[in-house]
C-alpha cells in the first residue's frame, strides 16, 4: 500500500535556503537574539515560511523578530530574511536579487570590528533541522578597516602640524 502524499509543498520549491549574512550586533544575553538564535530563526523561516512560527520555535516573539530586523546594523539579517522568503524561480524586475550591502563609509568602527570578529554566518540545514552553523571571514570588512587605518596613519584629510596647507 502506498503512503499518502503530504499536502505541504517542500520548502526548497517555495523558498530559498538562508545565505551567508552578518548577524546583528547585540549585547550578549542568555534570553536575547544570539548569533545561533538568528541562524535558527532563518532556518525555521525557510522550513515553515511563517515569521510567527519561526520566532516561536526559537523562543522569541514575532514582534521582537521584526524589532531585530529594524535595528541599526541589521541590514545583512534583513537581506537574508528577504532572500529566504523569495521564491527560487521568481526574479525581481532587475533580473537579479540585489544584495543590499551596507555603505561601509557610514558604518562605525565598533560595528566593523564586530563584523570582523563574527564574520559571515549561515545555518546548515539537513532534513529540516539546523545541524551546524557555518562561518567564514568577511574580507570586505577587513579591507575597510585597513583603509581606515591607512587614512588615519597617512594624515589624509588632516591639516599639517603648522596649521597651514
Amino acid at each position: 500500500m502506498a503512503r499518502p502524499r503530504s499536502r505541504t509543498t517542500p520548502a526548497h520549491s517555495v523558498r530559498r535556503r538562508p545565505p551567508f549574512f552578518h548577524p546583528v550586533p547585540l549585547r550578549a544575553r542568555r534570553d536575547g537574539w544570539t548569533v545561533a538564535r538568528q541562524c535558527h530563526f532563518l532556518a525555521q523561516l525557510y522550513v515553515t515560511g511563517s515569521v510567527t512560527a519561526a520566532a516561536r520555535s526559537v523562543g522569541m516573539s514575532r514582534a521582537s523578530a521584526y524589532r531585530l530586523r529594524e535595528r541599526a546594523g541589521a541590514e545583512g539579517f534583513g537581506w537574508a530574511w528577504d532572500h529566504v522568503l523569495m521564491p527560487p524561480r521568481v526574479r525581481p524586475q532587475s533580473g537579479r536579487h540585489p544584495r543590499r550591502r551596507a555603505d561601509l563609509r557610514k558604518v562605525t568602527n565598533p560595528v566593523l570590528l564586530w563584523w570582523l570578529e563574527t564574520g559571515l554566518v549561515q545555518p546548515v540545514i539537513y532534513q529540516n533541522r539546523v545541524v551546524a552553523i557555518r562561518s567564514k571571514p568577511c574580507n570586505t570588512t577587513l579591507f575597510a578597516l585597513l583603509r581606515r587605518g591607512d587614512a588615519a596613519g597617512m594624515g589624509v584629510g588632516r591639516r599639517g602640524a603648522d596649521g597651514g596647507e
